[in-house]
């Protein structure tokens, strides 16, 4: 019985989760703030907003000529009616002409003329509105990364950023280009064939308008169930998208565990799910048009039978009659499309309202307006002087850090994970700024540096090797983009790296995709490595360069290291001591302190934290 009852919480605490997964993902395709979120477009939008006004009043003309055609239409029925009746009475063939009803016939035609030159005025200018705009927008968003702290870039998944950027703005692009006129016209037809209506006969509106309340109350029935089905759907295609993704980068896992199997049925569980949540939105996306079209011919039915009985009685004309037909033909498609036109507007302004929470996100602090110049040529003695910082002000991580390396030496970072040994070389490059104590390079706080400055005389070889899609030349010289192609090449050699590029079948010249998965890890890191010594900095950053390479590898990039790093002050971070044994100053963290620091026999001889770790290494 216990088993039962756990199995049943078990299952009760997974259907609240997928509750409020589903209510998250509701919440995402409504706007919090509808009218602030309409206010920043129409900010945004600049020197564009006459186009925005040029389509609003292009559309309204477009329902007035529309309305008026279909006005006009009575007028032109009983005039030729009229002509048809009289030729039939004297027994001669009707033959149209300007005197019997071929001018109201040519004035006709010239309102639907008018009617199409103002659509197509709308959906031109229109189109060019939202694509303008989107085009702004992305320039924003390209700007702002660029001034966003690496702190907002931890707390957030790239996935989340790139859909900002992309899926977001493609979305108001294409609501605004169809759907906010879409409402503008329907709208205003609606009200205007309303109008129109009660003129022509109360009788007849007030039943299309009992009708049309009822198509209301189930279009926006059905709205929210295909909100709600929509939603669904998304969260199934999230899951089954991570499946995928999931069972791919993994395959190499699953089948040495022999697992296919069971990975093929999560896959295709959750494609099952995709394809039950997506059938029901399907069907009640396309169920409610024939639903609320049912309605409308039933009122035509109701309508026609009534103005039947006026016409009989002579109460309504035959060109009324078919007029009032045609106001009920125009007011009817827009009561499908106005819930709808809706919630697509909605899931618009949520879009723009994820993309103005990443404009309005807090950047990093400017640059000062008066910089300091380092003194030429840069010595590279780097002073942390009682250093403060935390990612977060209620946990502080860093409390009062402080070194000196002297120009030329090579620093060796070490300690478990998380003892702070990134943090440090962050704080260093200004990827993040101290919250207290100062940090100097040849003696200039550099706070006062402009970061490009700061960072230009750095060069950095990180764990994770990071290439771009390109020649291996173009990576290799990313530093420097001028760089000549023996300069290239006496960097690939100084890197170990120059020997396996000649291999390939179009050495430098070889073309590197998805961030080079056509070459090694180990591959990566030399040309990272080569990519760091062709930029020639006064100061060298190396994290863990050497993690993903052969132990031979390893000791030929330690030579190669040796000699860049003569007379350069260099940051090692290290898990491997064996490579760091020569290191003029050796710091030893924990919890983002700095508890031993000294050189290689001081600390074996002290007997301390890095002794242990050490022995540990080297039992």
């Amino acid at each position: 019985m216990s088993d039962e009852k756990n199995m049943r919480d078990e299952k009760n605490m997974r259907d609240e989760k997928n509750m409020r997964d589903e209510k998250d993902q509701l919440d995402e395709e409504r706007p919090h703030d509808a009218m602030g979120t309409a206010r920043r477009l129409w900010q945004a939008a600049g020197k564009q907003r006459w186009r925005l006004v040029v389509a609003a009043v292009s559309a309204i003309v477009y329902v007035a000529a529309s309305l008026g055609a279909a006005a006009y239409s009575a007028h032109v029925v009983d005039v030729l009616w009229e002509h048809i009746q009289q030729s039939f009475s004297a027994g001669e063939p009707y033959v149209v002409g300007l005197d019997n009803g071929g001018r109201e016939v040519l004035i006709y035609l010239g309102i639907w003329t008018c009617a199409w030159v103002f659509y197509s005025v709308q959906s031109l200018v229109m189109s060019s509105f939202a694509e303008r705009l989107n085009l702004s927008l992305r320039k924003e968003i390209s700007a702002k990364l660029g001034r966003l702290p690496l702190s907002y870039f931890d707390a957030h998944q790239p996935g989340d950023i790139i859909s900002r950027a992309t899926n977001d703005l493609d979305k108001v692009s294409e609501v605004l280009q169809r759907g906010l006129l879409q409402l503008i016209i329907a709208f205003t037809t609606l009200v205007g064939a309303v109008v129109l209506m009660l003129v022509s006969n109360l009788v007849l509106a007030l039943v299309f308008c009992g009708f049309a309340a009822v198509s209301v109350v189930v279009t926006r029935f059905a709205a929210c169930r295909t909100l709600d089905a929509a939603a669904a759907r998304q969260d199934a295609l999230g899951h089954l998208t991570e499946s995928v993704e999931e069972a791919y980068s993994g395959r190499t896992v699953i089948k040495a565990f022999g697992v296919e199997d069971a990975s093929l049925e999560a896959v295709e569980l959750r494609a099952e799910k995709v394809a039950a949540t997506s059938a029901r939105a399907d069907f009640l996306t396309n169920a409610i048009s024939p639903v609320i079209r049912f309605l409308m011919r039933l009122s035509q039915v109701a309508i026609g039978l009534a103005a039947g009985v006026l016409v009989a009685g002579g109460q309504m004309s035959v060109g009324a009659f078919q007029a009032f037909f045609q106001y009920v033909t125009q007011a009817s498609e827009p009561l499908t499309q106005l819930s709808l036109t809706v919630n697509m507007l909605q899931g618009a302004l949520a879009a723009a309202e994820r993309v103005f929470a990443l404009l309005d996100s807090a950047e990093i602090s400017p640059d000062p307006e008066m910089p300091v110049e380092l003194p030429k040529p840069v010595q590279g003695r780097v002073a942390f002087e009682h250093v403060r910082f935390g990612y977060s002000p209620e946990a502080p991580l860093m409390r009062d850090v402080s070194l000196v390396a002297e120009p030329g030496q090579k620093v060796a970072i070490v300690g478990a994970t998380g003892a702070g040994k990134t943090t440090l070389i962050n704080l260093l490059m200004r990827f993040y700024e101290v919250d207290g104590g100062r940090i100097t390079l040849d003696g200039v706080d550099t706070r006062q540096l402009r970061r490009r400055d700061l960072r230009r005389e750095f060069g950095m070889v990180l764990q994770d090797a990071w290439l771009f899609e390109g020649t291996i030349a173009e990576n290799i010289a990313y530093g420097r983009p001028g760089a000549t192609r023996e300069e290239v090449e006496a960097a690939a050699r100084a890197a170990h790296v120059d020997f396996f590029v000649r291999t390939l079948p179009h050495g430098y010249d070889t073309m590197l995709t998805d961030g080079g998965e056509n070459v090694s890890q180990g591959q990566r890191q030399l040309l990272t490595i080569a990519r760091a010594m062709l930029t020639d900095p006064a100061m060298l950053i190396l994290d863990e360069a050497t993690s993903s390479v052969d132990t031979r590898t390893e000791q030929a990039i330690v030579r190669a290291m040796e000699a860049i790093m003569e007379n350069r002050t260099s940051f090692v971070i290290a898990h491997r001591l064996s490579t760091i044994v020569d290191a003029d100053l050796i710091l030893m963290m924990d919890h983002g302190t700095i508890i031993e620091q000294g050189t290689h026999e001081s600390l074996l001889e002290k007997g301390g934290a890095y002794a242990t770790l050490y022995r540990s290494q080297f039992a």
